[in-house]
């Protein structure tokens, strides 16, 4: 069965209708280079086969049909179980850890489940979505949905295949500004968050997302009191990170969480995911291959945990940001005296602000190659490159109400947040608000750090 999606021209779409076409389109785009053999293989329990994010994607819209469309017929019973990720309220499903333990469906099998869907959900939005804001909602919340896990298969891509896998990558930017030190930010009353407002804007102004959207863990809007603060003008780089290395760091307790000093000891950390040694070189591997360390010195460092970041902070003398300075120092402007979208202002990311997965480098890039993403303190690459890991708990604001139950909610125990996305985040996606979350351990994700004091 022929797929009923045709990409769009650009992102700046302006209907729903639009917005599903790019982002089904995209999300085939990033699995093109994949071998049938590749699709159905998983090399750790913390990630998924590319053919069950395919599969699962559209799993998420067949829930939506089932539930909106008149008369609408299940696919396949078999399907539900195998493409539920861990929603209780749809039913039994598949473990996590056994997602690859199976070789049905077969990719081919999946992929046309997902034409399938594809399909059924044109003309649903062509006649169902049509004036109806809790459905279109819904759908809106679906396609945000598989932009998540465009980016976990970027993850899950580079974990099974790294520099084996043919990404089409494009050329990394040269740094042209040199960014050191913290800026000071003044504390006092902020408001942390976004308003419910946003989630109903109207006409969308030049330069404003066609589409805006925020999730349920974003709200609402909240004050908190902080204190006067540093933070740095950059993340922590891959050369600051080898001191860390080089100074024993990880051969020290006093650096760590007990619960780090554990995974140091338990599963022999030396460095971050994805560095080797070699001889006495630090090598990292990448999409483009194997490089020398001390030739990365000056981008992000990338895949560490929580726990990583956190003994260097103390190592450096420093501390991570809470999630709130992160906030202030990323979206206030004193000269305006208010929040801003974005660490530049108000319009939305492109190309020449932040490396997002547009960007195309499937790589991290030089510190210091995005000024025009500078805040208005002289930080830079808050947004892309690098998820960063902040001190603050994952836990709901004041007055939360969930938008969609088993989505946010049910996550609000033992996770720390991160912002500011990465370059595996769509530019569409991505908001200063954005409260993603992981737990302490994990470094599978495209996820550094900046300190703070």
């Amino acid at each position: 069965m022929a797929s009923a999606i045709q990409r769009p021209a650009g992102p700046q779409t302006r209907t729903i209708a639009d917005l599903y076409q790019f982002v089904r389109a995209r999300t085939l785009e990033i699995v093109a280079p994949l071998e049938i053999e590749d699709y159905v293989i998983q090399t750790a329990e913390f990630m998924s086969p590319p053919r069950w994010h395919i599969g699962h994607t559209s799993w998420f819209f067949e829930t939506v049909l089932q539930k909106f469309q008149p008369g609408y017929r299940t696919y396949r019973e078999d399907f539900l179980f195998y493409f539920n990720s861990y929603y209780e309220g749809f039913g039994a499903r598949i473990e996590r850890p056994k997602r690859g333990t199976r070789s049905r469906p077969t990719v081919a099998e999946t992929k046309e489940y997902r034409a399938y869907i594809d399909e059924q959900m044109t003309r649903f939005i062509d006649t169902v979505c049509d004036g109806d804001e809790a459905v279109s909602a819904i759908v809106r919340l679906g396609l945000e949905h598989e932009m998540q896990h465009q980016e976990l298969l970027v993850y899950d891509i580079k974990h099974l295949l790294c520099d084996q896998f043919d990404a089409p990558m494009k050329p990394l930017p040269e740094a042209s500004d040199e960014v050191e030190g913290m800026v000071e930010i003044e504390g006092g009353l902020f408001e942390l968050g976004v308003g419910n407002a946003s989630r109903d804007a109207g006409e969308p102004q030049a330069g404003t997302p066609a589409l805006p959207f925020t999730w349920d863990n974003e709200r609402p809007q909240h004050r908190v009191f902080l204190e006067d603060f540093q933070i740095d003008r950059a993340p922590v780089s891959v050369g600051e990170y080898l001191e860390f290395i080089s100074d024993c760091g990880y051969q020290d307790f006093r650096w760590w969480h007990s619960a780090g000093w554990e995974k140091v000891n338990t599963e022999l950390w030396q460095a971050p995911l994805y560095w080797e040694q070699h001889g006495d070189e630090w090598m990292i591997r990448d999409f483009a291959g194997l490089h020398l360390a001390t030739d990365k010195a000056n981008e992000p460092v990338s895949h560490v945990s929580f726990l990583e970041a956190s003994a260097y902070a103390k190592w450096a003398g420093k501390r991570l940001p809470t999630e709130a300075e992160w906030e202030k120092a990323a979206t206030f402007s004193s000269r305006a005296n208010q929040k801003q979208m974005f660490p530049w202002g108000d319009t939305t990311p492109d190309k020449s602000r932040g490396n997002l997965f547009e960007n195309g480098p499937w790589a991290v890039a030089p510190i210091g190659a995005f000024p025009e993403g500078a805040s208005e303190g002289g930080c830079q690459q808050l947004i892309g490159d690098v998820w960063e890991w902040t001190t603050s708990d994952y836990t709901p604001y004041p007055g939360f109400k969930t938008d969609f139950d088993e989505y946010n909610d049910k996550w609000f125990v033992g996770q720390k947040v991160l912002r500011g996305g990465s370059f595996a985040t769509p530019q569409i996606h991505i908001r200063s608000t954005y409260r993603n979350f992981f737990y302490p351990h994990e470094r599978w994700m495209i996820a550094g750090f900046r300190c703070a004091k």
